[in-house]
């Protein structure tokens, strides 16, 4: 079966198969064109998946800080697990750190964070800050008291 077919059918072989081919050194039997196309989809991966976490992190400090008669030990264990997931998808992929300190990254993930948790406050979108009003700082920083701006 071609690699082609292979990948488009049983992936699970087809990894075992490009695995097996790049430890004994055939590059020749190595499907490169879907090699690389998994390998850049892997990497998106890993800015979507911090991404994500920075986005409910981001989504419960603005709830934390905009309707405080709600807070829950729920909100503050969720702030706690995103801060954590965030560190370790960090220790793992170091290069991450640049989205982190990327103004524009952080803005999209804050555009969200506020469309969200205008929903789950049920409060008007304009109340939040149009900017986000902490630092990366704050928003990873565990001792924090929640991050209050």
């Amino acid at each position: 079966m071609s690699n082609a077919i292979l990948y488009n059918q049983d992936f699970w072989q087809w990894t075992k198969q490009q695995a097996e081919c790049l430890r004994q050194g055939k590059w020749a039997e190595l499907d490169v064109e879907n090699l690389v196309e998994e390998l850049e989809t892997l990497g998106r991966s890993e800015e979507k998946e911090i991404g994500s976490y920075l986005q409910v992190l981001l989504m419960h400090l603005l709830k934390y800080q905009y309707q405080p008669e709600r807070r829950s030990r729920s909100w503050d264990n969720t702030i706690s697990n995103c801060r954590d997931k965030i560190q370790d998808c960090l220790e793992d992929t170091p290069s991450l750190q640049r989205f982190l300190i990327d103004s524009e990254w952080v803005k999209k993930y804050y555009r969200r964070a506020i469309r969200d948790a205008a929903k789950e406050t049920q409060k008007p979108l304009e109340i939040f800050p149009i900017e986000c009003p902490y630092t990366i700082a704050q928003i990873l920083d565990p001792n924090s008291p929640k991050s209050n701006p």
